[in-house]
């Protein structure tokens, strides 16, 4: 599975979403002002279509809450459909040099909001005529975004985010009169299964170009935090000032607990034995040992009738869990062996050789090293059969020669 050094959560269960405020959000958490501005004026470009393009990067106050406010204006020389709107965004973002992970982004992000409006007033992405989502405010907003998350080298970040709150009520827009949520908001979060919730006010929290954005952010959902530990909060400002709540978008960078961890997949395997004697038994473990298994414990247990007996539980690879189940069958007779898929965190291991003085004598002994992700050593061990053959050498203790391996290693790994 893959792992992240960092978690970036969308909170958007209280005041929805829109393009501006994941904008503002990300430059209230530290994205560079100069850089996203810069690729916003990019936009005022005859091809495209936009004149004068101006922003504004203000800090308001939501209800009590110090947020950052962001808006883009500019004159429209013509209204766009959805291939001028694609082709638009395409392009800024290759000029940009943005990252590939920041152009793939863009690129499903418009397509995701064309193909909406386009699906719902049936029609194709080439003769959809945007209306709201043809200003400049849309593709500013796109490529806002974009080049803030790569800033912030969020793309390599897991990304979480919160049902998204629509809000409720009639609005007007340029079809009419329509209920929240807008229809195109509606059919972009039905399109990625994204979870909705309504209210908490009667006003449009959640706009088409936030939907998009949001859907093509987000990883996975969930009404609740992971656990990690935040780093920075940043929180993006609505237009409107609202009494129920305070209209703010707010982002969360944090760390996860486990990061220094590493995880893989195993398998588990058991059988109870009450029939068994202990010759049987022992040389069962040698086979499952010299046959992969990653590990094998004996339990002791009461079975029927109060008849003394041992679990025996393996712990495998999951592509060995039918070998080693014929293994065990065939060594202790068993009638059937239990199997648990089982997730673990672990450390890297290696082996390594380290050269120790004993008595004025240059002695070899190999050392398990136990890493973090990161490389931090956290444990070192003594092979036992290098122990034990330096121990009958030198007629020290074991207890001795693993102080003295121990010490030697731990000075060799310090100065890496």
């Amino acid at each position: 599975m893959p792992e992240f050094d960092r978690v970036l959560v969308i909170d958007c269960q209280v005041a929805g979403i829109s393009g501006d405020m994941l904008l503002g959000a990300l430059l209230d958490i530290g994205a560079d002002t100069n850089k996203v501005s810069s690729a916003i004026n990019s936009l005022e470009n005859q091809v495209y279509g936009y004149r004068n393009v101006k922003i504004d990067i203000q800090p308001v106050m939501r209800s009590g809450f110090k947020a950052t406010k962001v808006e883009v204006t500019a004159e429209s020389t013509s209204r766009k459909n959805g291939n001028e709107l694609v082709e638009t965004i395409e392009e800024s973002a290759k000029n940009l040099r943005l990252s590939p992970a920041a152009q793939q982004f863009a690129s499903n992000t418009v397509r995701t909001l064309v193909s909406s409006e386009a699906k719902i007033h049936g029609k194709s992405i080439a003769d959809a005529h945007l209306h709201e989502v043809g200003l400049v405010d849309t593709p500013a907003e796109i490529l806002g975004v974009a080049v803030a998350m790569d800033d912030l080298e969020l793309f390599n970040a897991k990304i979480i985010a919160t049902p998204v709150s629509v809000g409720g009520g009639l609005f007007k827009f340029s079809h009419g009169i329509t209920s929240s949520p807008a229809p195109a908001t509606l059919e972009i979060l039905r399109s990625k299964n994204f979870p909705l919730r309504g209210g908490p006010v009667e006003s449009e929290l959640a706009t088409p170009t936030g939907a998009s954005i949001l859907v093509n952010l987000a990883c996975e959902t969930s009404r609740f935090y992971p656990e990690m530990i935040p780093l920075k909060t940043g929180y993006g400002a609505g237009s409107r000032d609202f009494q129920e709540m305070p209209n703010v978008l707010r982002l969360t960078i944090g760390e996860p607990l486990d990061n220094w961890l590493l995880s893989d997949a195993v398998a588990i395997l058991e059988t109870n034995l009450d029939d068994v004697g202990g010759e049987i038994i022992g040389n069962s473990v040698d086979e499952l040992l010299r046959e992969g298994a990653k590990d094998v414990s004996i339990i002791p247990m009461f079975t029927k009738k109060n008849r003394p007996g041992q679990i025996l539980k393996i712990v495998a690879d999951k592509k060995d869990v039918k070998r080693l189940s014929r293994v065990l069958m065939e060594q202790t007779g068993t009638l059937g062996v239990r199997v648990y898929p089982c997730e673990r965190h672990i450390l890297n291991r290696e082996i390594v050789s380290v050269d120790v003085l004993i008595d004025d004598a240059k002695e070899t002994a190999r050392v398990k090293v136990a890493k973090t992700k990161n490389g931090k050593v956290l444990s070192v061990k003594p092979e036992y059969e290098d122990a034990k053959c330096l121990s009958a050498k030198t007629g020290k203790s074991l207890r001795e020669i693993n102080e003295i391996v121990t010490m030697k290693a731990r000075e060799v790994f310090s100065k890496r």
